[in-house]
């Protein structure tokens, strides 16, 4: 299955907003926790986001391959410095984190695609 990684991430950051119109309580919390455990501190956000598309991918959680190769690279994180990320999730999650990593590099490549004004495939 092809996904548009980029749509992916648009439809479910609306989906969020939403749910947190719906359960602001929780998504208030769950901001919370992503804030305090996503940003800079011993380790920096960039290595941070690194693991969690790793956990991501060994997860098989398309959305949240979106959302942390989005974060990522965001963090100024490079694809090569994505690839060896992708590389310890095999280690971690054999043939699946295959699938699942392979998925990962084509969400790369669309995020750098647009963020250079080309279209995404």
């Amino acid at each position: 299955m092809v996904t548009n990684y980029i749509e992916r991430h648009d439809h479910l950051a609306a989906g969020f907003k939403r749910l947190g119109e719906a359960n602001p309580e929780v998504m208030s919390g769950f901001g919370q926790i992503h804030r305090a455990a996503a940003g800079d501190g011993a380790l920096p956000a960039k290595v941070k986001e690194l693991i969690a598309l790793a956990i991501s991918i060994t997860s098989h959680c398309d959305g949240c391959i979106s959302f942390h190769t989005h974060d990522a690279l965001k963090a100024g994180a490079t694809r090569e410095e994505i690839a060896e990320a992708i590389g310890v999730a095999i280690l971690m999650g054999g043939g699946p984190a295959v699938v699942y990593g392979s998925d990962a590099l084509d969400a790369v490549d669309q995020f750098q695609q647009s963020a250079n004004g080309d279209s995404a495939p």
